[in-house]
């Protein structure tokens, strides 16, 4: 089998290799590439592989026919909306993802960000620069706020404990509850939820029904002056809408890790000239424990597929 990575994994060369090691002492040809998202590019390196593995980086249909050699594609990533599975579909090729690896990188990243919008922590730390002092931004604490988390999977269920620890009443909404989430999350309803939530924070796949779930219509039954925090999916999110609200004071702050498109974006785009807004440009995934995690499930992923026992199942 030929396996072709088509971006890097975010883990050393040692690191790669040792995950690589076992395919190639099988057999098997392992090929690395930096990323370049020019689907003739990923063509050409692409065409006569056996198995792809890409990280977040699109996957067109227009790709994925040409390869027709191509029986599974190893998803480096939990979301696969990236990923042309309607094309994978027609060509009979298998799709498995990384679920799992980011959890509690995720989970920290969207606590770090309420805790830093509660205290001001941009706004503390410029005034110190400019040798100022705190006076007007005492902040809050995190302790006896409601946390609304929107989509209760598993790095929604994460960031529900670390509020939990730190003494919040949680509540939660999710399409299905299964019965095996932690017993301090109370399910309610969307609107019960947006309507009660000091903090709302977003856990959700991306789909038809999440598109835009945050608009203009549900941030006014948000409380105002409650936080919204978004470490699922850009789209989720009408960034346009949560801009208005955060300018005209409606809403006090907002933490944002994922926007529309993927970074770099356009220096225009309205999140970053909103107030009291933290940005960061899709890193909540990346650390390097979730990196070395990551680069071990999806080469795992591969050895399953050989030996006829897909994980991760995904197509």
């Amino acid at each position: 089998m030929k396996i072709v990575l088509l971006e890097s994994l975010g883990v050393s060369e040692e690191t790669l290799a040792a995950c690589a090691k076992p395919l190639t002492d099988a057999g098997h040809t392992f090929v690395a590439y930096p990323k370049d998202t020019d689907p003739q590019v990923q063509i050409e390196r692409a065409k006569d592989a056996d198995i792809l593995m890409i990280a977040n980086m699109p996957l067109s249909g227009e790709v994925i026919l040409a390869c027709k050699n191509l029986k599974f594609i190893d998803v480096a990533f939990t979301g696969v909306d990236h990923v042309d599975l309607d094309a994978a579909k027609e060509m009979g090729v298998k799709v498995s993802n990384a679920a799992g690896y980011s959890t509690q990188a995720v989970a920290e990243i969207a606590l770090c960000m309420m805790l830093s919008l509660l205290r001001n922590i941009p706004q503390v730390e410029q005034r110190c620069r400019q040798g100022q002092t705190k006076d007007g931004l005492v902040g809050c604490e995190l302790r006896g706020k409601t946390v609304g988390i929107v989509g209760a999977g598993a790095i929604g269920c994460r960031t529900a404990e670390l509020c939990h620890a730190f003494g919040c009443k949680v509540l939660g909404y999710k399409r299905h509850v299964t019965g095996k989430e932690p017993s301090f999350i109370e399910f309610v309803s969307l609107d019960e939820l947006l309507q009660q939530s000091d903090i709302v924070s977003l856990h959700c796949p991306i789909n038809e029904e999440s598109k835009h779930l945050i608009n203009a219509q549900s941030i006014d039954k948000m409380k105002q002056g409650a936080y919204l925090i978004n470490t699922a999916r850009g789209p989720v999110v009408d960034s346009q809408a949560l801009a208005d609200a955060l300018n005209s004071g409606y809403l006090a702050g907002a933490g944002i890790d994922v926007f529309e498109k993927e970074p770099p974006l356009s220096t225009d785009h309205p999140l970053l000239h909103s107030k009291n807004t933290i940005v960061t440009p899709h890193v909540a995934f990346a650390s390097a424990e979730s990196m070395i995690a990551r680069a071990e499930i999806v080469f795992d992923n591969i050895q399953s597929y050989l030996d006829g026992n897909q994980k991760n199942i995904i197509l």
